[in-house]
């Protein structure tokens, strides 16, 4: 949960009258989570809005997963997806379950007005930079920026450049997002033994107001996507407050933990939602136990299935298997898995790792998307024998 703020003009006290140059009243719009039980915002619009002109259907391509069936470790390669397009039509599905849609986008388009009303987005930036626009304001992002969009916010991505290609990795949940909740004190504050805290989240600083009429936006549900067309442009709001909104974090800034012996992937963990955790692999000093082994050691994840995407570095443990960067694997829960054959002894002595990663865990299988099974380097599962 981000911590509270409070952003452009509000009245002294929320549900009271706040008159607009006119005499007239700007139009409240809370925004709220788990049924008016969780985090929430109060926004104050200069239009009312509710008020729409037209709903329509929206045809979509289709989007059928596959059963990873038989079960096996999987390689994706995402650089090699078509490039193309912006990042809310044109992202390549690559793996899903019920509770999460993970995807991958490489194009220079803004986006259209969109909102997700399905639950709340991450989307960490490998490459490119731009600013996410919102009725809460503008956000600018850059690598190595997760951005985390609250559920039925109405945004737009905004390129910087179109001869630099934003890249990334998109993370759609069926719930909410936040910090772990052993980070925070039971006030929502971060604690001090958290790998980042509240100086670290970036959210918007000044309402972002645009006239217009007649607008589109493109909603998400879990039965298809419908377009809203709005007679005032949403983007009307004069100010606000809450600890909902939009806001980026760098993996840069997060603070890894490290011990004498070689640390469990829980040390890494970023960020949480139902059933999903995201952790970041960032530069860090190895084990410092004379005898300790840097590489991981062989595990199998009996709950979840995993999946790793390699941002940059050497991938020291993954040697010899064919990742590199943009490479996603997936390690699912029914098989053991761990440094690729020469990794551990190659590991002895090292001092500190240059690799940058964002991790996945997921608590129900996962199944391929069109994605999934245009990207898939077909020989991975038996790169553990030794070479390629």
């Amino acid at each position: 949960m981000p911590y509270y703020r409070s952003v452009g003009e509000i009245p002294p006290k929320r549900h009271t009258q706040f008159n607009n140059p006119d005499g007239g009243l700007f139009a409240e719009e809370l925004m709220g989570e788990e049924g008016f039980s969780f985090d929430s915002s109060l926004l104050y619009h200069k239009y009312l809005p509710t008020a729409l002109q037209a709903i329509e259907p929206v045809d979509i391509e289709d989007q059928e997963l596959t059963p990873n069936h038989p079960l096996k470790p999987r390689h994706f390669r995402t650089h090699q997806l078509k490039a193309g397009g912006d990042p809310v039509t044109s992202r390549h599905t690559v793996l899903a379950n019920g509770d999460v849609r993970i995807s991958y986008f490489t194009g220079s388009e803004d986006s259209p007005l969109v909102k997700n009303a399905v639950g709340d987005e991450l989307v960490y930036v490998e490459a490119g930079s731009g600013t996410l626009e919102s009725t809460f304001g503008t956000v600018p992002f850059t690598s190595g920026d997760y951005v985390i969009i609250p559920a039925s916010t109405i945004h737009r991505w905004v390129i910087d450049d179109a001869e630099e290609p934003m890249r990334a990795l998109i993370v759609e949940s069926t719930g909410h997002i936040g910090p772990p909740r052993r980070y925070l004190s039971r006030n929502g504050q971060f604690l001090e033994r958290s790998p980042y805290c509240e100086r670290d989240q970036h959210g918007p600083n000044e309402p972002l107001e645009v006239e217009g009429e007649d607008v589109d936006v493109l909603v998400k549900t879990k039965t298809g996507i419908t377009r809203f067309v709005y007679k005032n442009h949403p983007f009307d709001v004069v100010g606000w407050d809450g600890c909902l909104y939009p806001y980026t974090f760098s993996i840069h800034d997060f603070e890894p933990i490290t011990g004498r012996v070689h640390q469990p992937p829980p040390v890494h963990q970023t960020f949480e939602a139902p059933n999903v955790v995201v952790c970041s692999f960032v530069p860090r000093l190895f084990d410092y136990h004379p005898k300790a082994i840097p590489a991981p050691y062989n595990h199998a994840n009996v709950d979840s299935d995993e999946v790793i995407f390699y941002v940059d570095g050497s991938f020291m443990s993954r040697k010899g298997s064919g990742i590199e960067a943009g490479s996603i694997s997936l390690h699912p829960a029914g098989h053991t898995h761990g440094p690729q054959p020469g990794s551990v002894e190659a590991s002895l002595g090292a001092e500190a790792t240059e690799e940058l990663a964002v991790m996945i865990d997921t608590f129900r299988p996962l199944e391929l998307g069109p994605g999934g099974r245009d990207a898939e380097e077909d020989d991975y599962a038996w790169t553990w024998l030794g070479g390629r």
